[in-house]
């Protein structure tokens, strides 16, 4: 599956910037007034998603010490007494019919799932929307800086008994290790889980609806998935999770910031002070 390149993310920007344009300097409408914040956070939205196209392009062609963080990780885990990763593939590979919906799940719910919370969220949720917005923007940049550290996935330790689900059955996402700018050896943090975290999170925030503990299961459903599929460690997904945290606490922390600036007197000076 392809997903649009920063190229299309651009025409997009473009697009929704001129529809704002042409729309501002016509008759205001109802319509007019609601596309308006549409376009708006469509252009943002799509700003934000050509900027992380971009950096993933970003030539990180090395491999140094990949491998080392990688089994450095996984001997954590261990002294830490988490469940394996392997455990986890052992039991979908001895269960063949979860295999493929599993791949599935990693494939085709990572970024649909994240634009469907960012609709409904700002047609359901217009007040709350900033804040998940400015997250998931937050979220993103942590993860794109932390990717320069290299680390290798399970899936390509091979001699510990993994192995790549995906491509065992024809469904990898990725081409050979040597090959491309896929990320190969940016398992840390893991994005999957990271945004799903803010889909989660967001969505318990925002709805009452006993429905939301249904949204919610996308989170540890995605932590299972990247395990899996041999794509993640555990750590990588709980660093992804804390980074949504850190996110939302950093937002909280810059809106208390302006609305304090906001309420602080303006100091008026009288005229015999003025020299």
């Amino acid at each position: 599956m392809r997903w649009p390149t920063w190229q299309h993310a651009l025409v997009l920007v473009l697009a929704s910037l001129a529809v704002v344009v042409v729309l501002r300097r016509s008759r205001p409408t109802r319509i007019g007034d609601a596309l308006i914040p549409a376009a708006n956070e469509i252009a943002i939205i799509a700003a934000l998603y050509g900027v992380w196209r971009l950096a993933r392009q970003l030539p990180i062609a090395t491999t140094s010490g990949a491998t080392e963080r990688a089994r450095w990780l996984d001997d954590v885990q261990h002294a830490l007494h988490m469940p394996s990763e392997l455990t986890l593939q052992t039991f979908v590979l001895d269960h063949d019919y979860l295999a493929r919906p599993i791949n599935l799940y990693y494939i085709g719910l990572h970024i649909p799932t994240l634009l469907l919370f960012l609709v409904w969220m700002f047609v359901r949720h217009r007040d709350q929307y900033p804040r998940w917005r400015n997250v998931l923007a937050l979220t993103t940049a942590f993860c794109l800086v932390i990717r320069f550290v290299r680390v290798a996935p399970p899936r390509l330790l091979t001699d510990l008994g993994y192995v790549d689900l995906g491509e065992r059955y024809g469904m990898s996402v990725y081409g050979a290790v040597d090959q491309g700018l896929s990320d190969q050896f940016a398992a840390m943090p893991s994005i999957h889980v990271a945004w799903a975290a803010v889909v989660a999170f967001g969505v318990v925030s925002a709805s009452t609806s006993p429905w939301r503990w249904v949204v919610f299961a996308h989170l540890p459903l995605t932590m299972i998935v990247v395990s899996a599929t041999g794509h993640h460690w555990w750590l990588d997904g709980i660093v992804g999770i804390g980074l949504v945290v850190l996110s939302m606490y950093i937002d909280q922390v810059g809106r208390r910031l302006v609305a304090a600036r906001r309420r602080a007197p303006v100091e008026v000076l009288e005229p015999h002070a003025i020299t």
